[in-house]
């Protein structure tokens, strides 16, 4: 087993000569590592041995941290933990770091976590979904070190959640008590609180005082939400990406903040049915009310290469992790549900 990494709250974050970027979108062209996927299954691992993917990323005392999503040979779903000094090359503990213990996390597992670091207590929060088998819950983690989370409960205790959701088909049903990633604002917003976006058939939101404890805004549908879907490339589905990226516009009276968010799409568009793509949106967060400002009127990473096209799922890249190191974007993707790629783009 690799030594673990020694991180505590003086440790710091971010990279060293980081830049906030001044326009959106990002990039916007982002390249594959041509040496992809750089995560892979590892068969020595019982509990990754099938599938390792979607991966959330930090940068902490000089290095990226990646928490993935892993998967056994019987789909029991959990998170991992790697640790890279480069961007590409990682070292992985051999133990999953977030894994089914209770009882809304029993048939199903762990899966996609989003992480941040609070700014106040240097707490690291992870919000994942917790999937028994039957229904996807948000839930939220914490810690100090990476590597002994410390579970909270579903945000909404009980199933008083129902929202119109796409088929792949195009038709519209009524899905219950489904509630999944939460992208969350390391900012306070100027009422005091802090604001998650959190959704798949479209986008809500949620707040809390410590980022831990969250409630979301609305139980009724219809004015909970805050986006959803809007070319036909993303007719079937929305889904938050990594946490929002604040911009440095020059204007104190613009508080701006970039989303990487995943789609999906029922085939209407030039996709076709079932693909999953990654864009960019523009968000003002004083103004949560109002929706986006903007976003792409195209992808920015589409399936393309052999592992994203087949895979345990077809036609899918899915980014829950960006971070800036050494100069360059990292953007971390699942590929097909199988495994982890990056693509980069320089930062400034």
């Amino acid at each position: 087993m690799n030594s673990l990494p020694k991180i505590g709250p003086d440790t710091p974050s971010g990279d060293g000569h980081y830049k906030a970027p001044r326009t959106f979108p990002i990039g916007p062209h982002f390249s594959r590592y041509e040496h992809n996927p750089i995560l892979t299954p590892n068969p020595e691992n019982t509990w990754e041995e099938a599938y390792v993917y979607n991966a959330t990323a930090i940068v902490v005392d000089g290095r990226v941290y990646l928490l993935y999503r892993a998967q056994d040979s019987k789909k029991t779903l959990y998170v991992g933990i790697a640790w890279l000094s480069d961007g590409y090359n990682f070292k992985r503990h051999n133990k999953p770091v977030l894994y089914p213990t209770e009882e809304w996390e029993q048939k199903g597992g762990c899966e996609d976590p989003r992480i941040v670091r609070d700014p106040e207590t240097k707490k690291f929060i992870m919000t994942y979904t917790a999937y028994d088998g039957s229904y996807a819950r948000l839930c939220v983690a914490e810690l100090w070190d990476l590597f002994e989370w410390k579970k909270h409960p579903p945000i909404i205790k009980n199933d008083d959640w129902a929202e119109i959701s796409n088929a792949l088909d195009g038709t519209q049903f009524i899905r219950r008590a489904w509630l999944k990633s939460g992208a969350v604002f390391v900012e306070k917003h100027k009422d005091g609180q802090y604001y998650m976006i959190w959704g798949e058939s479209g986008f809500y939101l949620a707040t809390s005082s410590d980022l831990t404890h969250w409630k979301i805004t609305s139980h009724d549908f219809l004015s909970a939400v805050y986006a959803t879907g809007k070319f036909d490339w993303q007719d079937r589905l929305i889904e938050p990406g990594p946490a929002p990226i604040k911009l440095d516009t020059g204007n104190p009276h613009q508080n701006y903040y970039v989303l990487f968010y995943n789609s999906s799409t029922t085939g209407a568009g030039p996709y076709p049915q079932a693909t999953y793509t990654i864009s960019q949106m523009l968000i003002d967060y004083d103004n949560l009310q109002d929706g986006p400002l903007a976003r792409l009127e195209k992808p920015i990473l589409v399936p393309e290469d052999a592992g994203e096209i087949d895979g345990q799922v077809d036609k899918v890249v899915f980014t829950e992790g960006i971070v800036q190191f050494k100069g360059k974007w990292f953007l971390y993707y699942g590929q097909g549900d199988s495994k982890l790629g990056v693509a980069t783009c320089p930062a400034y």
